[in-house]
């Protein structure tokens, strides 16, 4: 087993898609590395590849939103995952909502948290950034969480 096989193993985390929106242009992706970070404010993380079209929208719009996947969502999470916003409309198909906010909802996502950014860090390859919660929703509270399983995805 690979260093990587083993974190997700052993220190399990759940799948996300992150939207942000500025202007008309609206975008998600995949992540894992998601977290609390404070109760006061009301603060998650996400760690995300600067590179990635959605950090750029992030930027601009200084908003995004988290939205929870239940296990039976992982074919959506490849798709947020695995094919650039840039080339393709990856809400093609998608049933979405805006949040209070602007920042694109999936409709099937357990929950959402739509955040302010607040702070960003460049940890190695990523940048984590901070978002102070702004509008949030449980949309299905009987839902599992989709787990990240390596084998899932690669």
């Amino acid at each position: 087993m690979s260093l990587q096989q083993i974190i997700t193993t052993f220190i399990p985390q759940g799948i996300y898609i992150v939207t942000s929106k500025y202007e008309n242009k609206i975008n998600g992706l995949t992540a894992a590395w998601v977290g609390q970070v404070s109760f006061n404010p009301k603060l998650l993380s996400v760690a995300l590849t600067p590179t990635r079209y959605t950090y750029e929208l992030i930027k601009k719009s200084h908003l995004f939103c988290i939205n929870t996947l239940s296990k039976d969502q992982i074919q959506l999470a490849k798709n947020f995952g695995f094919v650039s916003g840039r080339q393709k409309n990856k809400f093609e198909g998608v049933d979405y909502f805006f949040a209070k906010h602007g920042c694109p909802v999936i409709k099937d996502a357990l929950a959402y948290f739509e955040c302010q950014l607040v702070k960003e860090c460049e940890a190695g390859d990523h940048i984590i950034l901070i978002g102070e919660i702004k509008d949030y929703k449980v949309l299905n509270p009987l839902g599992e969480p989709l787990i990240f399983k390596w084998e899932d995805f690669f």
